[in-house]
């Protein structure tokens, strides 16, 4: 489609500067609307005839290659958006993409460990990192760290040391969108980070690490992948249900309510904004459910 390399170009600066999304989350949005736009010269479609049927049209594809509807879902997120964009910026007359109904993501939850296997995954990780090697010592730091706060994966490979307050054991991290929140976290994770800074990350950083706390072999920031395989590794050798980066993030928020922390708390710690996620994405087990109707109910 002639022009559509500059449309998406412009595009992106919009998410970039504009909206402020994150890298990934940019990434994710032009291959959607790429995807959109391939769709519309396959049937000799110019953007400005764009409309609601052409984009339900091109949904029924993705979801006829298999497309998961929680894929689906981000798909109409980033193609409303474009098309909202594209309206004010002249290439639509109107924004065709208002009228389009997201289908419902699956409510498939992450894996959760239980306490005593999350206690489990970290005392392994402690074990290794007593050999002194800076990536073991960085490995049992980023995973307590992970789960004492719920931080995304993105989030924690962009802490920067800075960020660190150790006397009121907090750290500031910036979530989607770049909105800082500031997270507690406890004495395990304060005593792993405090050995990794003074014992491993002056073995890995060179002049070009810059403020990251968390750095990789060769000095950089850490890699979120990197991270994901070094738990998939661990939680072999501890010998607990195999997880990724995001179920280590629910698994702590699941450990907040059955603690007794209540929902808004939840919200902040995990950075939504919308407490309708944070119940989407905690589950409430029986036994709290029975003890807070119990204690609330005149009449239980």
């Amino acid at each position: 489609m002639e022009g559509a390399e500059a449309v998406l170009e412009a595009f992106g600066r919009h998410l970039r500067l504009q909206r402020n999304l994150s890298p990934h989350t940019v990434r994710a949005y032009l291959g959607d609307v790429t995807s959109l736009l391939a769709h519309l010269q396959q049937h000799d479609v110019a953007l400005t005839d764009l409309d609601l049927t052409v984009l339900r049209s091109w949904l029924v594809g993705q979801q006829r290659r298999g497309m998961s509807r929680s894929t689906l879902a981000r798909r109409v997120a980033a193609v409303r958006t474009f098309c909202t964009w594209a309206a004010r910026a002249g290439h639509l007359s109107t924004d065709v993409g208002a009228r389009l109904r997201s289908p419902r993501p699956d409510r498939h939850l992450p894996v959760v460990l239980g306490v005593e296997d999350a206690a489990g995954l970290l005392g392994t990780a402690e074990e290794r990192a007593r050999d002194d090697d800076p990536v073991h010592l960085r490995d049992w730091a980023a995973l307590e760290l992970l789960y004492a706060t719920g931080v995304r994966v993105s989030e924690l490979v962009g802490i920067d040391v800075d960020d660190l307050d150790d006397a009121e054991r907090t750290v500031r991290v910036r979530g989607k969108g770049d909105k800082e929140r500031v997270v507690p976290f406890g004495l395990p994770a304060l005593r792993a980070v405090t050995a990794w800074r003074e014992r491993g990350r002056p073995r890995l950083g060179n002049p070009a690490s810059g403020p990251a706390l968390f750095l990789g072999a060769r000095g950089g920031r850490l890699d979120p992948r990197t991270l994901r395989g070094v738990l998939h590794r661990l939680t072999a050798v501890a010998g607990v249900h195999d997880l990724a980066p995001h179920g280590l993030r629910h698994t702590a928020a699941t450990h907040l309510l059955a603690g007794g922390s209540d929902l808004r708390t939840v919200q902040e710690v995990l950075g939504h904004s919308s407490l309708a996620t944070t119940q989407r994405y905690t589950h409430v087990t029986p036994e709290r459910l029975r003890a807070a109707y119990t204690q609330a109910h005149p009449r239980a």
